[in-house]
């Protein structure tokens, strides 16, 4: 045994006597008296998941200067072999030159947006199997169209309350039986926009995210059984249907949030998307290759879409307050751009009956509707009225075109100046502010009612006659009928919240919309909330992008910020084959 010090000693002298002294004084007992309990030792906090450690990018080959690059010789060599030997230096030197400026190139490349046409396996990051699912998908598909049907314009006004009453009734009894039935985790972003595909046999919903993924759910197929690592397979929170996740936009990063997606009105065999990237794509589920339709010029953000029944024309709204009409038959130099605002129009819609009318909805805080008859004829009337001096106008000053590009453009000051003469009053046929910002404004599927949302936290309806439609003049009045408050204060983590109309002809008008409190609201076109869906046990986040189908009534579906998207419908509905 160690001898210890004299210090030492005295330390464990001093201790002892220490020790004897508080327990002469019952300090441990005095606490016990007083009720002060002795601090329990606290549990060791749960460490984060440490993250997988990313490889290291493979770099470009970095120059060298000339003296790094001399290298050492042998003295005695004669001329020729030193003239081989710079010879063979040189080479390598063009090689190594050549790799290092591809190596930029392609590093550039992959911040770009693509703009030639891909095939379905350079869109999709998955393993062939996976692919061939989507491909049997695919043709299930366009076994038969789907086409969009217009509802009757008169259709659900009735002569009596009582007879409308019942019928809203039974859409409520419907609408509040809907249940989580299928989870999915679709995407790897911020879900941004989303459709829900007509075919009656399949849930079959596309989301896109803020990374310009397009994620296609099969909501109720046979889900794959994973098990863990026990070898159990949980029932419960497995992952509902099947999903796949193509990369349409370019480069995969929030330049490339897709803003909108739209199918072929005709059959419902093509699918387009317009994103943040500047450019809309088609993805045709029969050739399966995604094609570019259109891009904006200079950078322009396109922020939504709209098709007229026909299939045939385009109307596209921009971050520059434009609304730009293409025939999807002819060249996209074709295309007319129209300044319909000094402020970004961040949604547009065409009425389904009587696609001459089409609603803007602006962050300057109003929503219009706006004859495009007019429009269309707005080079001549300018021209007779001196007020168009040429047939390509910059927009704004912000932008300008060469003489050879054909594309013509009327910015917001001629279309105001056109607005307020005698031949161009019947251009803009409706207005209406709101306090804030317009976030969108949609048609319903009669095109006889509008919904608009708006950061005033207000959702407002109208209700339009054909007296006010078949006419030629601004109405006379055009205000809402109806306002409900509704928070739409998203900030900047949440998409912002549009309230959509259900597509089906079929059923009494009703509109899906998300709400703050993580529930999905549904509303009918009088303004009275019919069903209030949510599951707290399972939805935690906000259900901002929703959807519906176009002709099944008990049938919804919604996406939050993690890219979880969720099927409603009733508690009976099984799997599909």
């Amino acid at each position: 045994m160690t001898k210890l010090s004299q210090y030492e000693l005295e330390r464990e002298a001093n201790i002892a006597r220490n020790r004897a002294l508080m327990q002469g004084l019952e300090v441990n007992q005095g606490a016990t008296v007083l009720g002060i309990a002795k601090p329990k030792p606290t549990a060791k906090p749960v460490q984060p998941a440490k993250r997988k450690r990313k490889e290291p990018e493979e770099e470009a080959p970095r120059r060298q200067s000339a003296r790094l690059r001399k290298t050492v010789f042998d003295p005695n060599e004669t001329p020729a072999q030193r003239k081989k030997r710079e010879a063979e230096e040189e080479v390598l030197r063009i090689k190594r030159e050549e790799e290092r400026l591809a190596a930029e190139e392609q590093a550039r490349a992959t911040k770009r947006a693509r703009h030639e046409d891909l095939v379905l396996l350079k869109l999709a990051d998955q393993d062939p199997e996976d692919i061939s699912t989507l491909n049997t998908m695919f043709k299930a598909v366009i076994s038969r169209p789907h086409p969009r049907r217009v509802g009757d314009f008169d259709a659900f006004e009735y002569e009596s309350n009582k007879q409308e009453e019942r019928e809203v009734e039974e859409l409520r009894k419907k609408l509040q039986s809907l249940k989580v039935v299928a989870r999915a985790k679709v995407n790897q972003n911020r879900i941004y926009s989303s459709a829900y595909h007509p075919e009656i046999t399949k849930d079959l919903i596309f989301f896109g995210d803020k990374h310009g993924e397009l994620g296609i759910w099969d909501a109720r197929a046979t889900p794959d059984e994973i098990a863990d690592e026990d070898g159990d397979v949980d029932i419960d929170n497995r992952e509902g249907g099947k999903y796949w996740r193509l990369q349409p936009h370019w480069p995969a990063t929030s330049k490339s949030s897709i803003s909108s997606i739209k199918f072929n009105p005709v059959d419902a065999h093509t699918v387009y998307t317009t994103s943040y990237d500047c450019t809309i794509r088609s993805l045709s589920f029969t050739t399966e290759i995604a094609q570019e339709i259109y891009a904006s010029e200079d950078g322009v953000l396109i922020t939504h879409v709209d098709l007229t029944p026909s299939g045939h024309e385009m109307w596209i709204s921009d971050g520059l307050g434009g609304a730009t009409h293409l025939d999807l038959r002819e060249g996209k130099s074709k295309a007319r751009r129209y300044g319909l605002s000094d402020n970004k129009i961040g949604c547009i819609s065409i009425n389904p009956a009587r696609p001459n009318f089409i609603l803007t909805a602006s962050n300057n805080r109003t929503l219009r509707i706006w004859d495009v008859r007019k429009l269309h004829t707005l080079s001549g009337e300018l021209a007779d009225s001196g007020l168009l001096t040429s047939p390509v106008s910059s927009p704004g000053g912000k932008r300008s075109r060469s003489a050879e590009q054909t594309m013509t453009e009327f910015d917001n000051d001629i279309i105001t100046q056109f607005t307020s003469s005698k031949k161009g009053a019947s251009v803009l046929r409706g207005e209406w502010p709101h306090d804030k910002s317009c976030s969108s404004a949609y048609w319903d599927p009669r095109g006889r009612q509008i919904v608009s949302t708006s950061y005033d936290d207000t959702l407002k309806l109208w209700n339009l006659n054909s007296s006010m439609l078949d006419g030629c003049e601004p109405f006379k009045s055009f205000k809402p009928f109806s306002r409900i408050k509704h928070d739409c204060q998203t900030g900047r983590w949440v998409t912002i919240l549009r309230a959509q109309w259900s597509p089906n002809p079929d059923a009494y008008p009703h509109f899906t919309v998300g709400n703050m409190k993580h529930s999905l609201d549904i509303f009918s076109g009088k303004g009275d909330l019919l069903a209030r869906l949510s599951d707290p046990s399972r939805i935690t986040a906000v259900q901002a992008v929703t959807c519906s189908h176009p002709n099944i009534v008990e049938r919804a579906a919604s996406g939050n910020a993690s890219g979880r998207c969720v099927l409603w419908a009733p508690d009976d509905v099984g799997y599909s084959s």
